[in-house]
């Protein structure tokens, strides 16, 4: 049984989840939290040199090598850093996790979701989430926000991919436990307001 609290921030890119997170982390220590702040695909040096590959805009990457990938990285993340801090008692603040790759690779790529429930557990050795936040945006807001930034291979992806995934993301929110649609579409000291209310009314 993990003595920590595991947080998860999802939701497609740009939607301000790292600014969030780092909002979040600087709320949980001045409330006397021992608090860990980390993400995915990455996380520790193997997991990070996966990212790399997989995030790579020049290279060609199949769906299934793809998941494959991302479920490596999230092996070594779960077992090297993610369990130590919660047996600690450490609050684990993690910047995508399980959700996104149902969400990416199953929606928005069609690969079969039980094929990847099943490579989830394998990699996460049946860890799930104490609390999901999930940050979803109007899609002008992927365009103003990207107008000026470097985009990975994800983040080329059309727009009727972004929009399966959206779907993805909102129907296991209906069915995931303890998972909450955070407005992303606001401010930022908005954002990180909705962000505090749903911790307190998880009772953190």
């Amino acid at each position: 049984m993990n003595k920590g609290t595991f947080i998860v921030l999802e939701g497609p890119d740009r939607c301000g989840k790292s600014t969030q997170a780092k909002l979040l982390l600087n709320y949980l220590i001045e409330q006397g939290r021992d608090v860990l702040l980390t993400r995915e695909p990455g996380g520790t040096p193997t997991a990070e040199r996966i990212r790399q590959i997989v995030l790579e805009p020049e290279l060609s990457v199949t769906p299934m090598t793809e998941l494959l990938l991302y479920e490596a990285s999230r092996a070594q993340h779960t077992e090297e850093k993610i369990r130590p801090a919660l047996e600690a008692g450490k609050t684990v603040l993690c910047e995508r996790y399980t959700m996104s790759t149902c969400a990416y690779q199953g929606y928005g790529r069609g690969i079969n979701l039980r094929t990847i429930h099943t490579l989830n557990r394998i990699a996460t050795q049946d860890l799930v989430p104490d609390l999901t936040l999930v940050f979803l945006m109007s899609d002008k807001y992927f365009t103003e926000r990207g107008e000026y930034l470097y985009s990975d291979r994800l983040e080329r992806e059309e727009l009727a991919f972004r929009k399966k995934m959206r779907k993805g993301y909102l129907a296991m929110i209906e069915r995931t436990p303890n998972a909450f649609l955070v407005d992303a579409d606001k401010t930022i000291p908005e954002i990180q307001t909705q962000v505090r209310e749903i911790l307190k009314q998880y009772g953190i």
